[in-house]
């Protein structure tokens, strides 16, 4: 079973940066269009980055410019660069594939709080 780990959270001013990570064994990065999705306290859990096996990306329309996604197969990992945090972006973030199919079990997320 692929087990997806988040990292990178934390407690940041509103204008600041965060590097969030995200881990998983096995070969589930290599074969599946990746995403990062948040989920902030009330709302739905909601896809604001992607990233297909070739490096083209896709943001929701909140995040575009601030945010980047990158992924490294090699080592199995995906991460979300966010720049000019506001207090908006305070949600606990996941990664997982995009596709409904090929998802597995959410990992614990990652916290991440914006203050002003």
């Amino acid at each position: 079973q692929v087990a997806l780990v988040e990292s990178g959270g934390g407690l940041v001013q509103a204008g600041g940066s965060l590097r969030l990570s995200c881990a998983a064994s096995g070969n589930f990065f290599s074969f599946n269009v990746m995403g990062w999705y948040r989920q902030a306290p009330g709302k739905q859990r909601e896809l604001v980055a992607s990233i297909t096996g070739s490096g083209s990306t896709d943001f929701t329309d909140s995040v575009k410019g601030r945010f980047t996604i990158s992924r490294d197969n090699n080592r199995r990992a995906v991460y979300l660069q966010m720049n000019s945090l506001k207090s908006e972006d305070t949600a606990v973030y996941y990664c997982n594939a995009v596709s409904e199919l090929r998802k597995r079990p959410w990992g614990p997320g990652t916290q991440v709080c914006v203050f002003s």
